[in-house]
């Protein structure tokens, strides 16, 4: 019998840790872990990204939808390199994935050999969490088992560099002598309690408000019953940071939705206007979307201490699980008997979606993102998984996508970048096959790196029990969000060279793949188009042609400032009349009369 190598066992240990699926692209500083793929029958499932930075997203968004590790893997050099923005997304928003990295031979290192890079110090900042170099079989077992370990309970990105020649050694176990390290499978994560004291002073800050705000995180993921109970018995409105839309159904009416500059009006309202703020599972960063700091008296509950109290200037930090936290400090809040401020609060809320639905309804030139958005909403199946790219689309994922049930629903957050949607998408149908996936994309992070994914996705659809696999593009010839905050943030007109794109059938070549294609240019066909996605027997892609002068006006924009960026839009702005245009109505629909007014 062959003699196993290093490769072979570090392909069992995964599989021990349970690991289904690693997103990978092969080169020859991981031919021998290639080739242990092949000798293990492909399990655990080598899943072939046309990139290595979209393997990273895969794993990324897997290990995001399914709350289980994601693994990635890259040969040496410039594969290793490729990973690292994908990476950096998993490190800023708290996700658990192990890379698996090749470098050159052992005897080549430090030799200014091809492909060689100083991987440990490349990764030590993406993966600072944990990243080793395995130099001698009876290291592997400790140093894998630390990265998953680490990934897991750090929710952090780590890495495990394996040298190319190390993978084909023979393996043999660390012994039982001195500098040999053993180590062992498993890890349980305890629930953190928090201290009884702590959760008294919590309990005086909040019942002593009249005008209680919320927010929360995805650090309150799983928390959904014992929120809602607290928003009840304070009277308060629970805002939610982008990263935990999916934590609360979007349904109840003290829900306010997404909060700054993507959010929506309610969100901003409350903070501008409580007394008390208790955030829950948020590292939001934005301050000038919270309370001014004398405003409000703040409690704050998080797991990771080392983040707590660093976002405002709050008086009570407790340093605990979200659950465990909320279900002790229930006993010992008094329910409000006067409920004028939640009133409010709905009442804000109600007239936010009226809003929206107005300014879904506006015409537009073809179409009104808004409306496709707003017409997706209605339609999501109960179970399905939302993907949204960094630009536009996250604008309107943000403020018109009503997330209920089981839905769940992610984006980049904290890195915000583009070209996340579409390969997270995958990860999402690689983690459950049997559910439905849509991937909304700007036609930029498309023609960046979207449409080579498709190709991915036309060669694993047919394993997966529900073959849909939705993907829409934003189609307007615009590297959309930042022509805004040209307009917006510097007082400068769009700069045709740098923000305009290439038009390309974006349809047509998915239909090129053996996926179906719809070409949506009639805003009375977008239902239609996505009955027929919602019903397709394959992934599908709508090429969705947009208006590009919609604009993404934050919740808080007055008059006078949109007015200041309409001045800076006529200074040359080569669609300045185009937006003033729809823009004036779409703002207008913030102040006109609803329906029960």
């Amino acid at each position: 019998m062959a003699t196993d190598t290093v490769a072979d066992v570090l392909l069992q240990r995964l599989r021990q840790w349970d690991v289904e699926h690693v997103f990978a692209y092969p080169g020859d500083g991981i031919n021998g872990i290639v080739a242990a793929f092949g000798r293990a029958g492909d399990t655990p499932r080598f899943v072939q990204a046309r990139h290595e930075e979209m393997c990273a997203f895969q794993a990324v968004g897997y290990a995001k939808f399914s709350d289980r590790l994601g693994v990635c893997m890259a040969t040496s050099g410039p594969g290793a390199i490729h990973l690292l923005n994908g990476l950096y997304d998993a490190k800023l928003d708290h996700v658990p994935v192990v890379a698996i990295i090749g470098q050159t031979d052992r005897s080549a290192m430090g030799g200014a050999y091809q492909q060689e890079v100083d991987l440990a110090g490349l990764y030590q900042d993406v993966a600072g969490a944990f990243v080793e170099t395995v130099t001698v079989p009876e290291q592997l077992p400790n140093v894998l088992d630390r990265a998953v370990r680490t990934a897991l309970t750090r929710r952090a990105p780590t890495a495990v560099i394996v040298p190319a020649d190390v993978q084909e050694l023979p393996y043999s176990p660390p012994t039982h002598e001195f500098k040999m390290v053993p180590s062992s499978l498993g890890v349980t994560t305890a629930q953190v309690m928090p201290e009884d004291g702590v959760i008294e002073q919590a309990a005086e800050v909040l019942n002593a408000g009249r005008k209680v705000a919320m927010l929360v995180g995805q650090g309150a993921r799983g928390a959904h019953t014992e929120i809602a109970r607290v928003a009840e018995l304070l009277g308060a409105g629970v805002a939610t940071a982008l990263l935990g839309k999916d934590v609360l159904s979007d349904e109840p009416a003290w829900v306010t939705g997404a909060i700054g500059l993507l959010g929506t009006r309610p969100s901003w309202e409350m903070m501008r206007d409580c007394d008390t703020l208790l955030i829950v599972g948020s590292n939001f960063p934005y301050a000038q979307f919270l309370p001014e700091y004398d405003q409000a008296r703040a409690v704050q509950i998080d797991i990771d201490g080392g983040r707590i109290g660093m976002r405002y200037p709050t008086e009570v930090n407790v340093v605990a699980d979200a659950g465990a936290a909320l279900r002790a400090l229930i006993p010992h809040l008094h329910p409000r008997t006067d409920r004028s401020w939640r009133q409010t609060i709905e009442s804000n809320v109600a007239r936010w979606w009226q809003t929206m639905d107005m300014q879904a309804r506006l015409a537009a030139d073809p179409i009104n993102p808004l409306r496709l958005f707003a017409e997706a909403s209605t339609r999501l199946p109960e179970d399905v998984i939302v993907a949204a790219d960094s630009g536009s689309a996250a604008n309107w994922y943000a403020r018109q996508i009503r997330l209920r049930g089981s839905m769940r629903g992610s984006l980049s957050g904290t890195l915000a970048t583009m070209g996340s949607a579409v390969p997270y998408g995958i990860g999402a149908k690689f983690a459950f096959p049997g559910r439905p996936a849509i991937a909304f994309s700007g036609d930029g992070a498309m023609q960046m790196n979207g449409l080579a994914e498709l190709i991915t996705v036309a060669r694993y659809w047919r394993e997966w029990s529900d073959p849909r696999l939705i993907v829409v593009v934003l189609h307007n010839d615009d590297l959309n969000q930042v022509t805004w905050e040209l307009r917006a943030m510097t007082d400068a007109p769009k700069f045709a060279p740098s923000q305009e794109l290439p038009s390309v059938d974006y349809a047509g070549f998915a239909t090129g793949l053996g996926l179906r294609g719809i070409t949506v240019t009639d805003p009375e066909r977008i239902g239609q188009a996505w009955d027929e996605a919602l019903a397709a027997d394959r992934p599908v892609l709508l090429d969705v042609h947009t208006d590009p002068n919609m604009p993404p006006i934050p919740p808080h924009a007055t008059w006078d400032q949109f007015r200041s960026m309409t001045e800076a839009v006529l200074r040359g702005d080569e669609d300045a009349w185009d937006f003033i245009k729809i823009g004036v109505k779409t703002k207008l629909q913030e102040f006109l009369p609803r329906r029960s007014e």
